[in-house]
């Protein structure tokens, strides 16, 4: 459906008419339609498999070998979806810019960075090799690397995500194209670098005017980043218009559901089912995890480097305590050393008044059967070559616990625990979908019925509907089970739906901690309101916007 204009319309920069995509005989995108003028910002929105990332592939003529693209794409004007690939090719990467998702799987680990940018220059009318470094540094620039030659001289591993991101961003804008297609460009970012890139995405629409396509999951990134959307939903548009009639009243059930699964627009969703157990248990709430003084350093190239710094925090039965902070603060090496999988080098701490720090790894191992972990990524956490009975089952087997026959119940117990059916039992990692591999991975590490679960981003790589589901299971194992939840994550508005409690570290110390609510409310620190203030709110109003909102801060970030 095309999306509604006000007074004379433009010549638009791309304009899409009922583009369908098919791989072999099933269509998996049908009759898209929308325009993007010039300088203007349109965002795709949706689910895995809603077809957000084939519209972009074919708007760039990149499908496979078994995809087909029907209707029409007119580029400035020109019909392109139909030019012969000779033809088309002189506008990908010159008139028509891509910022993938991963910068992890788009730039070559063995290549520096320069040698890569060199590549993109060529698609510049300059025929000097000196004059093409020297634009490749000034974009890099642009693009706000600090160190442009140390960057081009880099190799990827030796650059943070959030300067790989950049990197990305400048050897698209390089050629200076008039389109740029950002599939995902934050989605694994921490909260603060992904302002900062939108922020730069943002600014280089305005002062290049160039079109934007941004294709995201998240309702409140795209409210904020452009002026008109269109919601995907099985590859069929659900719902399209300007940015603020689609956000204040969306029409669609889709939509609508979209909305109330973003984290931020609806922080209290969960408080009810979150706060039941704590409130039955507040009369015994002696703490399950207590952290006390811990320190750890490393020795990274003959430099000392304090990972952990006097950090402490309390966790009582029955809540769940959030490390929260970027990446480099300190919350990764936290947990591994809750977890007895590094030794502190000084502090104590304690798992239900047992000691985990000085103990051989026999007896560690039986206080790690109360103190269980779900990891970032299922899809690399779980052996890919075991069936799901076989993943739950395993701790099980380790601890030896019941019989054959007792092990096989308590996995289908279990798996009911999560919300999954039986039938999955003898598939693959593979054959799932992410949603259900996280509760997999959930499952395998209730199995053994622990007191304490360690949850390490356990949402981060899973769209918004399927992050929500996920969040509805944990507190509700959590009501039902009395279990004590550490959450680590960068999310903040995710933290203020699950968490009780909540610490805050900046370089390896606590800068803050309290309660969710009166640390969200009313952050004293300059670094936690620099976090909230990085939230995406969508187009929120004045009345309803935090304090911390408007305030003014300035703190430094790590790049």
């Amino acid at each position: 459906m095309p999306l509604p204009r006000t007074g004379p319309v433009p010549s638009p920069l791309l304009r899409v008419d009922g583009l369908s995509v098919s791989y072999g005989r099933q269509e998996v995108v049908s009759g898209v339609e929308f325009v993007l003028g010039r300088g203007e910002g349109l965002a795709l929105i949706g689910e895995s498999g809603s077809g957000k990332s084939t519209i972009a592939r074919a708007l760039l003529r990149l499908l496979p070998g078994s995809g087909h693209a029907t209707g029409r794409v007119a580029f400035d004007g020109r019909e392109v979806l139909g030019l012969p690939e000779r033809r088309f090719r002189p506008l990908r990467g010159r008139a028509i810019g891509f910022v993938p998702q991963d910068p992890g799987t788009a730039l070559n680990p063995v290549r520096t960075i320069g040698a890569q940018a060199e590549e993109a220059a060529a698609l510049l009318d300059e025929p000097d090799r000196a004059r093409r470094r020297e634009l490749i540094l000034e974009t890099f620039a642009e693009v706000g690397l600090d160190d442009p030659r140390r960057v081009y001289d880099a190799y990827p591993h030796h650059l943070s995500g959030g300067m790989l991101q950049r990197v990305l961003i400048g050897l698209a804008i390089l050629p200076r194209p008039a389109l740029l297609i950002a599939d995902e460009p934050t989605s694994a970012l921490d909260v603060t670098v992904q302002k900062r890139i939108l922020d730069l995405i943002s600014r280089l629409r305005q002062e290049r005017e160039i079109g934007l396509l941004l294709i995201t999951h998240d309702l409140a990134i795209a409210a904020e980043r452009a002026d008109a959307l269109v919601v995907l939903k099985d590859g069929v548009v659900q719902e399209a218009g300007r940015t603020a009639a689609v956000f204040a009243a969306p029409a669609s059930a889709y939509a609508r559901k979209l909305h109330a699964d973003v984290p931020s627009l609806n922080p209290d969703r969960y408080a009810r089912l979150r706060d039941a157990h704590a409130r039955r248990s507040e009369a015994s709430r002696a703490p399950k995890i207590a952290v006390s003084a811990v320190t750890k350093t490393f020795t990274v190239d003959g430099t000392v480097v304090k990972a952990v710094d006097d950090v402490s925090f309390a966790v009582p039965a029955g809540t769940t305590h959030a490390l929260v902070g970027e990446s480099g603060s300190g919350k990764t090496t936290t947990i591994r050393l809750l977890l007895g999988l590094e030794e502190p080098d000084a502090g104590s701490i304690l798992v239900a008044g047992h000691s985990v720090t000085g103990r051989s790894h026999e007896s560690l191992r039986a206080v790690r059967r109360q103190l269980q972990l779900v990891y970032q990524n299922p899809f690399t956490s779980l052996d890919p070559t075991w069936k799901v009975k076989a993943l739950v089952r395993e701790p099980l087997d380790r601890f030896k616990v019941g019989t054959r026959q007792e092990r096989a119940e308590r996995v289908r117990e279990v798996l009911a625990d999560v919300g999954l059916s039986e039938r999955l039992l003898s598939r693959r990692p593979d054959a799932l979908s992410g949603g259900q591999r996280q509760r997999v991975a959930i499952a395998r590490a209730l199995v053994l019925r622990p007191d304490v679960i360690v949850l390490d981003e356990p949402t981060s790589a899973l769209d918004v509907s399927v992050q929500a589901d996920i969040v509805e299971v944990l507190l509700s194992l959590q009501a039902e089970l009395g279990l004590t939840y550490v959450f680590v994550s960068h999310d903040l508005a995710l933290v203020r739906q699950l968490a009780h409690t909540v610490s805050v570290m900046h370089r390896g110390r606590v800068v803050e901690e309290g309660t969710v609510s009166d640390i969200f409310d009313h952050p004293r620190h300059a670094y936690t309101a620099a976090l909230l203030d990085s939230v995406p709110s969508g187009i929120a109003s004045t009345a309803s916007t935090p304090s911390w909102r408007s305030r003014a801060v300035s703190v430094p970030l790590t790049a």
